[in-house]
């Protein structure tokens, strides 16, 4: 007849985590791989927000600049923020910070807004905006058109 041997200690209640561990560590390491290439297009949507025109002095003299789809400019010049006319017009960007300068040479206190069509390119728009910093403009306004 067998004799069992008798255990000096009880039954272990506690559990082994070391598999949990380990498929941690898997699942870290695939996340970490996987999640750079779910990031190569970011889309966002910008914000529409309805507010309230800006005080309009009079007195001062008042640039709007457009942006063309196509990357040409054209402006207005007057009292009044004004979208629909054209005082002027140029295709390259350096002939639009000549004749800019020289408006703003004229009048010190010229405000100068730039409005740019939708489907602009994003390096168009900020070019002129430097070549508008270059040409001494400080303050400078963008136009925006009321959600509908």
């Amino acid at each position: 007849m067998l004799i069992r041997p008798q255990r000096k200690h009880g039954p272990k209640a506690e559990m082994n985590v070391v598999p949990y561990i380990d498929v941690m560590l898997v699942l870290l390491v695939i996340f970490m791989v996987t999640a750079p290439m779910l990031t190569q297009g970011v889309k966002i949507e910008l914000p529409k927000v309805a507010s309230q025109a800006l005080a309009n002095d009079t007195r001062k003299q008042i640039v709007t600049l457009s942006v063309k789809a196509e990357g040409g400019y054209y402006w207005n010049v007057g009292g009044e923020l004004d979208t629909r006319s054209t005082t002027d017009s140029a295709v390259e960007l350096d002939e639009m910070s000549a004749r800019i300068t020289q408006i703003i040479a004229e009048r010190s206190d010229t405000e100068v807004y730039i409005r740019a069509d939708k489907d602009a390119q994003y390096a168009s728009v900020v070019a002129a905006m430097a070549a508008l910093q270059r040409s001494g403009v400080s303050n400078l306004g963008l136009v925006t058109e009321a959600p509908q």
